[in-house]
């Protein structure tokens, strides 16, 4: 029995060394509740904008003349909000995972996180520049859901190299996406559940499952 047991922690060993060559499983659960965060208080600061422009577009000529915002102003705001947004998720996001590879003692960048990124980087350049072509085109009303969806879609596509919860966040964000494509008017709801509530959701269950028993 003693020898059966041991070819099976040996066969356990094995499979777990190969899934390390074939799959980068450092991402740490910390990263996604940061990304949500981050999100949340981009969408708070967001809301915040809109609504007083919708608030200044009710003024008188005269009194508009003198706002702080106007359309191409406040777009500009939005998307220089969203680029913070997205940096400061990718700072922590590096931050954790670097903490948690310099833990497991696994390289940071190796041949499967060299293949993640990649995987992920081409939808989401994809993304961003069709998402560049409807700000040039002034529709504003298909960027949340777009955003949501070509992320979705990063995700899914990056999975095979890292763990499958990675997979079920993406189907999550591309449902979501396309549910918000039939609610146009709610973008900024969707955008704040997909990338805040979605991401902090996920980096628990990442954390309860991969890093809370290192503790």
């Amino acid at each position: 029995m003693n020898e059966q047991n041991q070819h099976l922690d040996a066969l356990q060993d094995i499979r777990q060394m190969m899934q390390r060559s074939s799959r980068f499983i450092s991402l740490s659960g910390l990263s996604g509740i940061a990304a949500g965060i981050w999100a949340l208080i981009g969408a708070w600061f967001a809301y915040d904008w809109i609504y007083e422009g919708k608030v200044n577009n009710r003024l008188s000529d005269y009194e508009q003349s003198g706002s702080a915002f106007s359309p191409t102003k406040l777009g500009l705001n939005l998307v220089l909000l969203a680029g913070a947004v997205l940096a400061a998720s990718l700072v922590s996001a590096f931050y954790f995972t670097w903490r948690k590879t310099a833990r497991d003692k696994v390289s940071l960048w190796n041949h499967s996180s060299k293949m993640l990124t990649l995987n992920m980087v081409i939808p989401l350049i994809t993304g961003g520049l069709f998402i560049l072509a409807l700000i040039q085109n002034n529709e504003w009303r298909f960027i949340a859901p777009s955003c949501l969806i070509f992320y979705g879609l990063a995700l899914v596509n990056a999975s095979k190299y890292t763990v499958s919860d990675i997979r079920y966040l993406g189907i999550c964000e591309i449902v979501l996406g396309l549910i918000n494509t039939q609610f146009i008017g709610y973008g900024l709801h969707f955008w704040a559940i997909g990338f805040g509530v979605l991401h902090i959701i996920y980096g628990f269950i990442m954390w309860w499952k991969y890093e809370r028993k290192e503790k």
